[in-house]
């Protein structure tokens, strides 16, 4: 892929990821209404819910199939991803339908792999690629939110979405931090072989040969759906 491919702004797939980031403060007030006393809109919410996964799947799908991956959209994509799942996390836990633990052992996961990539970012290298735990753990996260929002009532429908959407959750939770392992070891063997090349990167040779990797300069990772 040439540079200047990467470096494009104004893509079809760039435009559907900035829409989901958008959407994400729409998706807070829908949720939100019950918490302010207002009538439930939690339809409306899921709606755009669904919306953004679908967008999140045709985003990388178009990118790579146009020739259409950037950087823009390598940061956007995951971003998107980030806010949903935080924001969701964020309103369950204010309308009482998950505990506060459930909110800490996700954030803490979070604060976990920043850390990581900051200490990439030390010997020249950036994110890793997306691992397919992670991935896994992103769709049950995905898909366990809407359920438990259908969960907040008291008819059979409301007790079948809380089992499933608990179950969804928990084992995406545990998913979420397996991913994190995983993650852990490649950091820990790229730092191994910065340590015993000099500690530095190069486009050429080194460390930044790694299949994994996602290098600062010139990176050729294709983006993920």
């Amino acid at each position: 892929m040439e540079e200047s491919h990467l470096d494009r702004v104004l893509t079809i797939p760039n435009a559907l990821s900035a829409l989901r980031v958008a959407g994400v403060p729409i998706f807070l007030w829908l949720v939100l209404q019950p918490y302010f006393g207002n009538t439930s809109l939690d339809g409306w919410a899921i709606a755009l819910l669904v919306v953004s996964g679908a967008t999140d799947y045709l985003d990388g799908k178009l990118a790579r199939r146009w020739n259409q991956v950037t950087r823009l959209g390598q940061i956007l994509d995951p971003a998107a991803d980030r806010l949903y799942t935080i924001s969701t996390l964020l309103a369950l836990l204010l309308r009482d339908i998950i505990p506060w633990w459930f909110l800490v052992l996700l954030l803490a996961r979070d604060v976990f792999m920043a850390l990581n990539i900051t200490s990439l970012r030390k010997i020249g290298y950036g994110p890793l690629k997306v691992n397919f735990i992670g991935k896994a753990a992103t769709f049950n996260l995905m898909y366990a939110f809407p359920l438990l929002l259908l969960a907040d009532g008291g008819d059979s429908l409301a007790n079948f979405a809380r089992i499933v959407g608990w179950a969804l959750a928990i084992w995406g939770a545990g998913l979420y931090w397996w991913s994190a392992g995983l993650y852990t070891t490649q950091v820990r063997r790229l730092k191994s072989t910065a340590l015993g090349t000099g500690g530095t990167s190069s486009a050429v040779g080194g460390p930044a040969k790694d299949p994994v990797s996602l290098p600062l300069r010139g990176s050729r990772e294709s983006r993920e759906s």
